[in-house]
């Protein structure tokens, strides 16, 4: 290994790497971060933020480079209508504006918008930050590449001789895409936290020394999230990476290796972003919180219930209904969990063996009463179900939403967006009404790309309804 071990004593000094942040030295290179736009037919601030993105600008900013940002999807602009950044936990709609819907997707019944900022917002705020040595654009949905395509289209417009590296989701997935269509000066892979020094040195000739080890994540500092105008809420990374191998899911080509923070340090961050920043809603990141619990999720949680606080956590990415137990459930519910999210995707269990093994029948209902015996009620707990998947039929949706309300919680519809990478992949590009290869806006799970002669809008409207009712 290169890099030898930094012990946490030795590493970096991680609330000063915030507090210090205003500190500009104008003999260091100025690195331009940005989070592009959103086009979609529907888009909602269900927690996202660019947590890799971020990330990354706290490691430039303690290594003593200059750190800019821009956030093309901020709801809290200040050109923006005002909004109360503490409703609905936290989450808000984007500001959104109709535009053209893409080539191939003409007549469709749908309307296509931009979400984020104005674009002129955009290029006044770009036209504030100091003139840029490197600048560094992330990317979410591969589906959302044309307004990745249009961030960049702007920067370069402005800084035409800067370079532009593009890296996230969209840039894995569909690096060969992303190299043709994106507009960036380079696509980066993989893990930009184990090169993101080395690349940034590339560019700017800028050599640092190295204050953290990029395999220990207790090292690295905390991601900048203080660079947004406001903290309505804080993602929490405890884990990278999942056991499971599910068909229609990527994690495991994004993040092949398991990784875990130490419950100290998990809980030091909640701990210094409630008491620095007033925050009180916590969203968990994590492909798999609560595997192999005992060691990590429970004294990460007793540890939160030791320290007292009155905050609220969330998990959207779900979590296993396998490592549901009573003592994770009633330490969920003490530690202040209001939003659970289950990773049951059907209850057709006897089929699923097909795209993944992670729950049983029985395993799903005592799951459910361990967490009602807790004290959590239907409002709080949703079961995902996965619908438009290729060969899925309308009928045993409709039994998953059945088999979900028979259980006293709320069915959640989570429409299968196919992803290249993955087992299902094949079987999508098979089945599907579009060239899904030709281009990532034909996985939009907005259109039903695998949908069959079952599917239909009003469908769509039907199943919804079900879970309403």
């Amino acid at each position: 290994m290169l890099i030898e071990k930094i012990e946490r004593s030795d590493s970096i000094n991680r609330q000063s790497s915030i507090d210090n942040h205003q500190s500009i030295n104008h003999d260091t290179p100025n690195i331009l971060l940005v989070n592009p736009w959103i086009c979609d037919f529907a888009a909602y601030d269900f927690w996202a933020k660019p947590m890799g993105l971020l990330s990354l600008a706290s490691i430039l900013r303690c290594h003593g480079y200059n750190v800019s940002y821009i956030d093309c999807l901020d709801r809290f602009h200040k050109k923006a209508p005002k909004t109360d950044p503490h409703a609905r936990y936290g989450r808000g709609p984007y500001l959104k504006t109709g535009i053209p819907m893409p080539d191939g997707l003409e007549n469709l019944p749908r309307n296509y918008s931009r979400y984020g900022i104005k674009p002129e917002w955009f290029k006044e705020d770009i036209l504030f930050t100091p003139k840029p040595d490197l600048v560094l654009v992330t990317s979410l949905m591969t589906y959302w590449y044309p307004g990745v395509h249009e961030t960049i289209s702007i920067i370069k417009e402005t800084f035409p001789d800067t370079p532009v590296i593009l890296g996230g989701i969209y840039a894995n997935l569909c690096s060969d895409h992303a190299n043709d269509h994106s507009g960036a000066d380079r696509i980066v892979t993989g893990p930009g936290e184990q090169y993101i020094l080395k690349l940034a040195g590339q560019h700017t000739g800028f050599a640092v020394s190295l204050k953290y080890n990029p395999d220990n994540p207790d090292t690295y500092p905390y991601p900048a999230f203080d660079l947004q105008r406001k903290i309505s809420y804080i993602p929490i990374l405890t884990s990278t990476g999942c056991p499971f191998s599910c068909a229609y899911c990527a994690s495991h080509f994004l993040n092949p290796e398991r990784a875990l923070r130490t419950p100290e340090s998990v809980v030091e961050e909640i701990c210094y972003w409630h008491e620095k920043y007033d925050v009180i809603d916590f969203v968990f990141y994590d492909d798999a919180l609560l595997v192999d619990a005992e060691k990590h999720a429970i004294p990460i949680l007793e540890k939160i219930i030791q320290a007292g606080m009155n905050l609220r956590f969330h998990t959207p990415n779900a979590v296993h209904v396998r490592c549901i137990s009573n003592q994770t459930a009633d330490l969920m519910y003490k530690a202040g969990f209001k939003t659970l999210r289950l990773g049951l995707e059907t209850a057709s269990f006897e089929k699923r063996k097909d795209f993944d093994n992670k729950v049983t029948a029985h395993e799903f209902t005592q799951a459910v009463a361990c967490l009602k015996n807790a004290g959590f009620n239907k409002d709080q707990v949703g079961a995902y179900l996965l619908a438009g998947l290729p060969g899925q039929t309308i009928s045993s949706i409709e039994d998953s939403i059945k088999t979900v309300k028979q259980n006293n919680i709320t069915p959640v519809i989570a429409y299968y967006s196919p992803i290249p990478h993955t087992a299902m992949w094949k079987k999508a590009v098979a089945s599907s009404r579009y060239k899904l290869e030709s281009d990532p806006v034909f996985t939009n799970n907005s259109i039903l790309p695998c949908q069959q002669e079952s599917f239909s809008w009003a469908s769509i409207s039907h199943l919804k309804n079900l879970t309403a009712s």
